[in-house]
């Protein structure tokens, strides 16, 4: 490692503790990760008891590659991201992750206050962070740490992660031709659901992730 990525991963490593000591404050159990694979061996170990498995629609939990693993450990998967389903098969399935053992999802962006910032198209996954799964672990690479407000998170969320989100489903939007956010009003429009978590919600067992990596968009 040059001594320039030295330094950065050091610098990153700053803030991502930082979100992790923010997070606790505000009652998240937070875990940091110096690596992906850190974060991926957590998720199998905490996964050992869960016999359903919810994924969120997370670039950054795909990544990680532990659908395989669970599967073959005769988890149920519960992905509404499985090619070849019909569009009321993807409900059924948005529908039972808000009860499953296990509900795996990425986080658009992290103030480095602790506020878990997220924006939905369909709303299933930020629903599913809020109340009903036993456990929901939150993945957020140090890609979307924030250093402001939840506005501040907001606005990351809209300039860097909706405009590639909506070309890589296809939505046909001004982001996804454009890459910049005109706050549209095209009936594809992501941008429907906006939430900050600001607390642990009270009967949720909500586990933040912070990794050390760049990771999802």
């Amino acid at each position: 490692m040059s001594m320039t990525d030295e330094l950065t991963s050091w610098t990153w490593e700053q803030k991502c503790r930082k979100a992790v000591e923010s997070l606790a404050q505000n009652d998240f159990a937070a875990i940091y990760c110096n690596t992906p694979e850190d974060a991926r061996q957590y998720i199998l170990s905490v996964a050992s008891d869960s016999l359903s498995v919810g994924f969120g629609g997370s670039m950054s939990i795909t990544d990680l590659g532990v659908q395989q693993v669970l599967s073959e450990q005769g988890k149920e998967i519960l992905n509404h991201s499985t090619s070849g389903l019909s569009r009321e098969q993807k409900m059924e399935i948005m529908r039972r992750q808000l009860t499953c053992d296990l509900f795996l999802c990425g986080c658009n962006a992290l103030t480095l206050s602790g506020e878990l910032v997220n924006i939905d198209a369909t709303g299933n996954r930020v629903a599913a962070m809020f109340f009903g799964p036993k456990m929901v672990i939150v993945l957020a690479g140090r890609n979307k740490l924030v250093d402001g407000t939840p506005q501040d998170a907001v606005q990351r969320v809209r300039q860097w992660a909706t405009p590639p989100n909506a070309r890589r489903l296809d939505f046909k939007t001004p982001c996804a031709r454009t890459g910049f956010c005109i706050n549209c009003n095209s009936p594809d429009r992501l941008c429907r659901v906006t939430t900050i978590i600001e607390r642990r919600p009270r009967f949720t067992d909500l586990r933040v992730l912070v990794v050390n990596a760049d990771m999802g968009l």
